[in-house]
């Protein structure tokens, strides 16, 4: 799990600084006024619905975009003044490889490291390091037509990391991927971090932020709606309970007159108990029930996640769909 931004560099330099950001394309405004800090040596999860500005923030940072209004940072260089500056110490992977299928690995690095003019012994040195870095060495003279996704989307970070970026923007890195290969893509990005790297993730992927990100912003319609870590922005959303199961019709009786407050679902014979779905809560639920002689058929514990908070903040949906029902929830059964 990442370490918090509190406890990990709070007071370091940023490495993005953002300030009243604007952007509009005819009629539609994209950014309407976004104010950003990130630390150096951390990771950033830009979260928001299709459409949100998610695309258009990175493509100004990364300098591709001009800006309407407002002010930002990269590694210290003003991107609407220093562009050159902002390009030579950022890398940017999109959310498809950019590679050569007709050259093998080890030459789409060798092209990457004259592109960025890295002299013949420096670029080889270079080259060499990801190779083995990316564990992509045994098949380094392969095409990269021959490569699995998985396979691809660590040339192509690679390919990212030749010049050796203080601050890397990652679009939906891991999209296409399977679990395997996500999660080595998510080892990655934290040896990526512990070497000082400051990463800005976008993702679809609401675990992928939740298991990366130092810090998680939430954009929708053009304003961050929220911003905090994992937790701070669980907490935002109410909806922890208990759901008790029961296949007895007069042990579900039973229940409903031990818990007056409960939720209930005749049809399914299920209780709904809101609160603290902590270890001291759940111990003292399961005591009423022992102390009124209630046997249930099991239960499960539910408690807010990023997808909640995503759903509820970007008013793609509410925190519940009716009484005490979450949209979408983690179980721990029994």
């Amino acid at each position: 799990m990442p370490t918090p931004s509190g406890e990990r560099g709070a007071q370091s330099a940023a490495a993005v600084s953002v300030t009243g950001l604007r952007k509009s394309y005819g009629d539609k405004t994209v950014l309407d006024g976004i104010d950003l800090r990130i630390p150096a040596g951390t990771v950033f999860a830009l979260l928001g619905p299709n459409g949100a500005g998610k695309t258009t923030t990175v493509q100004i940072l990364s300098t591709l975009v001009a800006a309407d209004g407002g002010q930002a940072r990269v590694a210290g260089h003003d991107v609407a003044t220093a562009p050159d500056a902002v390009r030579a110490a950022i890398g940017v992977t999109g959310q498809f490889a950019a590679l050569d299928d007709l050259l093998t690995a080890e030459e789409n690095l060798l092209l990457m490291a004259d592109l960025l003019r890295l002299g013949k012994r420096e670029g080889h040195s270079r080259v060499r390091e990801l190779l083995q870095r990316f564990d992509i060495a045994d098949v380094a003279r392969q095409r990269a037509a021959t490569f699995s996704g998985g396979m691809r989307r660590r040339l192509d970070l690679a390919m990212t990391l030749v010049g050796d970026p203080q601050v890397i923007f990652l679009d939906e890195p891991t999209t296409g991927l399977d679990p395997r290969s996500r999660r080595t893509m998510w080892d990655t990005v934290r040896s990526l971090v512990a070497g000082g790297t400051t990463v800005f993730l976008t993702t679809q992927y609401l675990e992928e932020a939740d298991q990366l990100a130092d810090r998680i912003a939430v954009l929708d319609g053009g304003r961050i709606v929220a911003e905090g870590t994992a937790e701070e922005l669980k907490a935002r959303i109410p909806g922890s309970h208990v759901r008790l199961r029961f296949t007895d019709p007069a042990e579900y009786e039973r229940a409903t007159g031990a818990l007056p407050g409960a939720a209930l679902d005749d049809e399914n014979l299920t209780l709904r108990v809101a609160g603290d779905a902590g270890l001291d809560a759940l111990r003292a639920l399961l005591d009423r029930l022992d102390t009124a002689g209630v046997r249930t058929a099991g239960f499960s514990v539910h408690t807010p996640d990023l997808d909640d908070v995503f759903l509820t903040l970007t008013g793609q949906g509410t925190a519940q769909d009716g009484p005490g029902t979450p949209l979408r929830v983690k179980e721990t059964h029994r």
